[in-house]
């Protein structure tokens, strides 16, 4: 099995690089500015996603049986929703089986539970940009899986979790929402589930979250308390009229149904009663 993840080097792309190489695949991935240290026997790619004939001749180069595409231009429209667009023509192209990884920041919260038979009604440009790429990805490869996620976390490295601690430090300005809601998903959890869609033949929409609903300082809360931090010590606000989705739970069951891997609730990876 060849696999080419792209966005290798972000936070979800190095778990995907670790657990592919790890099971003897054959790993290619792609990282925009530093080249990641570690990883032995994975074949490192610079790629900036806004051109297309780097995109083009890595494909046809490696001439991968699989794509993951874990990329995260964040509002970046040119790299995630035009990014995203160019995965799928090249993954069209050469025969890839395409796994694209979009979140779920495409929902508006509106109804507050999400099932993989929801449409998008994105309230952020993020979202915005995602819901592009989730709709180009159905159109041009449409035996692709699109797997939506929420907040990833991991034991100590995710940006939520560094925030908490800052927070609980002093060390930063901010807050922890109290009326922000998501369904926190494990990168462990998240990257074995992803990988395991990858060697399938499964196609359509995913849900990959997890099983508590959390807002974003409750969350926070659990960190602390695993990490021997002062919970009292976290800012609360709220994040209704920042032009954000409040309320948005994935519902994974459908999906947790069809795999093998099983989604950890937060309160389960973060080792709280």
């Amino acid at each position: 099995m060849k696999i080419l993840v792209v966005g290798g080097s972000g936070f979800l792309g190095t778990e995907l690089v670790r657990r592919a190489s790890a099971a003897g695949w054959t790993t290619a991935a792609t990282y925009c500015s530093a080249r990641p240290d570690g990883a032995p026997g994975v074949a490192w790619h610079r790629l900036d996603l806004r051109t297309d004939a780097q995109l083009e001749g890595l494909v046809a180069e490696l001439d991968p049986d699989a794509i993951v595409n874990a990329t995260s231009g964040l509002s970046d429209w040119a790299v995630t929703a035009d990014g995203s667009v160019r995965v799928a023509l090249a993954a069209a192209r050469h025969g890839c089986r395409l796994v694209h990884v979009s979140s779920d920041a495409v929902f508006s919260g509106s109804r507050i539970s999400y099932d993989e038979s929801c449409l998008p009604d994105p309230v952020s440009p993020y979202g915005a940009a995602k819901a592009a790429a989730e709709t180009a990805v159905r159109l041009l490869t449409p035996a692709a899986a699109v797997a939506r996620t929420s907040l990833i976390i991991g034991d100590g490295g995710s940006a939520h979790e560094r925030m908490v601690h800052e927070l609980a430090a002093g060390t930063r300005d901010g807050v922890l929402f109290t009326d922000v809601v998501r369904c926190p998903v494990h990168v462990e959890d998240l990257a074995a589930a992803l990988l395991e869609l990858a060697g399938s033949d499964r196609a359509g929409m995913f849900h990959l979250a997890g099983p508590d609903a959390l807002s974003r300082h409750e969350l926070g809360v659990l960190i602390a308390r695993r990490d021997g931090l002062d919970a009292r010590r976290l800012p609360t606000g709220r994040g209704e009229g920042n032009a954000m989705a409040l309320d948005v739970r994935l519902d994974s069951r459908a999906t947790q149904e069809l795999l093998g891997t099983r989604l950890r609730g937060a309160r389960e990876f973060l080792q709280v009663p």
